[in-house]
C-alpha cells in the first residue's frame, strides 16, 4: 500500500480469493474509463433487429397485395424481421383454411428468393401469422 501510496497509484485486488489475494497497482480512475470507451464502440457496432409487422385482410387486391409486398422486401433489406398477419372479421374466419392459407402462402411463395421463412403461416384467434427474415 505504501509503494501505491508513493507511485501515485492504485492498490487494486484483482483476485481475493487466491493464496495469497493477487493484488495490482494501477491508475483506477484511467482504467474505468478506457473501460467505459470500450463498452461505448461495441454499443456502436451493435446492431438492433426490430420486428415489422405487415397486415392484410383475405379480399386484400392484387395491387395493394404487391404494393405490400414490396414493403416487405424492403424492410428485409434493411436487416429486419417481419411477421406478416392476415386478420379475419365477422364471418370471414370461415374462409381461413382456403382463402387466407392460400393467399398468405402466395406471399410466402413471392418472398422465397429474399427471405427465410423463419415460422410457417398458423392460426394465432382471429389471425393468421408468417415470420420471415432476412437472409443470411
Amino acid at each position: 500500500m505504501q509503494r501505491a501510496y508513493d507511485e501515485g497509484l492504485d492498490l487494486v485486488e484483482v483476485s481475493g480469493k487466491a493464496k495469497p489475494p493477487v493484488c495490482r497497482l494501477m491508475n483506477f480512475d484511467k482504467y474505468r474509463y478506457e473501460l467505459k470507451k470500450k463498452q461505448q464502440e461495441a454499443k456502436k457496432k451493435q446492431t438492433t433487429v426490430e420486428t415489422k409487422e405487415i397486415k392484410f385482410r383475405p379480399k386484400t387486391e392484387e395491387h395493394d397485395l404487391n404494393f405490400k409486398i414490396k414493403k416487405i422486401k424492403k424492410f428485409l433489406e434493411q436487416k429486419n424481421k417481419v411477421k406478416v398477419t392476415m386478420r379475419f372479421r365477422g364471418r370471414e374466419i370461415i374462409y381461413a383454411q382456403s382463402v387466407g392459407l392460400n393467399a398468405i402462402n402466395k406471399i410466402a411463395d413471392s418472398l422465397r428468393e429474399d427471405c427465410v421463412i423463419l415460422q410457417e403461416p398458423r392460426m394465432e384467434g382471429r389471425q393468421l401469422v408468417m415470420f420471415v427474415g432476412p437472409k443470411a
